[in-house]
């Protein structure tokens, strides 16, 4: 804290709670009152941190590739990449600090998302300062709490992914449900961590909305065209390839597809174990890697089926994607 805000760091807080309220991977976070009142949390990095990402990863590369445990369809060597470049991201809190103020203005008009606000003269790359939210994290709700309140919670984080996608292309791709949190008394939902943000460019975005939308429709051939445009498919694979592939994005359209009057029961569905039934043939057989937007982005899809699913939730999912996803070649 002496060398990110200075020796006399501790004037610029009324008070500062030096034990942590919570602590992760790469830091921890205190509670602090502003000299004018105002709650805030500081996170604050572990010391080495970012020093330590490219060794571990190497080593990790390292020994993965010489044990041949895994298939050569994963494309280990840009699942590293990825996750080295979003690992610098996240210890990066100069750049998560722009990415939470564009969030905020994106949300700004929004009646259910709050966002944190950041102090800039109390962020530096290592320590971050931002308004203190007050809500519980989804997975720590009350016992009690009611399955509308459960369906409400899920609808609207369905929505916002819908949203980043579609309409943002900026999304905030870490899908840890501990950043989601429910502030009973406003009925609104807190954001928090927006070290993983980042844009998509609008050419992948309209792509991928029409593969998705095609699956929604049944279209496998669209499905099989916007595979090919987008780089999942190089057009020489085995057509057992082709058939898992399609079958597998054609699965994940099944909660955005039918009447958009008829919910989608997360409850008893069975997508996520279907799409992992083909996963054995796709890795073993795969020619290309996947675009490197699908890494986060189906991250992030996952962690909110996976949400929906916990919270065994019923949502409008099919009127969500048509108002705000859907799209075809006119």
């Amino acid at each position: 804290m002496r060398r990110e805000l200075g020796k006399e760091w501790t004037k610029k807080f009324a008070e500062f709670d030096r034990v942590p309220i919570a602590a992760a991977s790469i830091g921890q976070v205190h509670r602090a009152t502003l000299p004018d009142g105002k709650k805030v949390v500081v996170k604050v990095q572990y010391p080495g941190v970012k020093d330590s990402i490219d060794s571990d990863l190497n080593n990790l590369l390292m020994f993965l590739s010489a044990s041949r445990l895994l298939p050569k369809g994963l494309f280990l060597d840009k699942t590293v990449a990825n996750a080295r470049k979003e690992l610098k991201w996240e210890c990066d809190y100069v750049r998560e600090s722009r990415a939470l103020q564009h969030f905020e203005q994106l949300l700004k008009d929004d009646p259910v998302f709050a966002v944190p606000h950041v102090y800039a003269d109390l962020t530096t790359t290592n320590v971050i300062t931002m308004s203190y939210m007050e809500g519980t994290e989804i997975m720590k709700l009350p016992l009690n709490t009611s399955q509308n309140v459960k369906d409400f919670i899920s609808q609207t984080i369905m929505r916002l992914c819908l949203e980043e996608i579609a309409i943002f292309e900026y999304m905030q791709t870490d899908p840890n449900w501990a950043n989601f949190l429910y502030n009973a008394k406003t009925n609104k939902i807190e954001l928090l961590d927006f070290g993983a943000s980042r844009p998509f460019p609008s050419e992948f975005i309209q792509n991928y909305r029409k593969l998705l939308s095609y699956a929604t429709l049944n279209d496998r051939e669209k499905v099989y065209e916007y595979s090919k445009k987008l780089g999942y498919l190089t057009g020489l694979e085995t057509q057992a390839m082709v058939d898992a592939h399609v079958n597998s994005v054609i699965t994940l359209g099944e909660p955005f597809s039918g009447p958009t009057a008829r919910p989608f029961s997360f409850k008893n569905q069975t997508v996520s174990d279907r799409i992992r039934a083909n996963i054995g043939l796709m890795l073993s057989e795969r020619l290309s890697p996947p675009p490197e937007e699908t890494y986060s982005l189906h991250r992030k899809f996952s962690g909110i089926f996976l949400l929906c699913a916990r919270m065994e939730s019923t949502v409008y999912s099919a009127k969500l994607f048509k108002d705000i996803f859907f799209l075809v070649d006119k």
